[in-house]
């Protein structure tokens, strides 16, 4: 069944992220996974765009007030390791760009 909410977020990512390069969506568990040359780095769930982040990069996006993917597993919160994109970034696509290929970076 479309979602269009879900489809909506996904175009804003695609838009935001458009100079990484080519880009694929995979829908999955209610949300997508956004990925760049076969790498996942950007989860879209709940209308919201979160990226793949860990030790320093956790701690950079935590510094600018993003916060992690949150979901109820078996009666209690699990924190992912995936972080909001901070709110500044949304309507800055070269903000946006920079973030995410921080996220890019740091998986490689």
């Amino acid at each position: 069944m479309p979602d269009p909410a879900l489809d909506a977020t996904i175009e804003q990512a695609r838009e935001l992220f458009h100079d990484l390069g080519p880009l694929s969506v995979r829908k999955m568990f209610g949300g997508a996974g956004l990925y760049c040359n076969g790498t996942i780095f950007c989860l879209i769930a709940f209308e919201e765009i979160f990226l793949k982040a860990r030790d320093d990069f956790a701690a950079m996006l935590e510094a600018e007030g993003s916060s992690p993917f949150v979901y109820e597993g078996k009666g209690k919160p699990v924190a992912m390791s995936y972080w909001r994109l901070p709110e500044s970034a949304l309507d800055d696509p070269e903000e946006a760009f920079s973030w995410a290929r921080k996220a890019l970076e740091a998986i490689e």
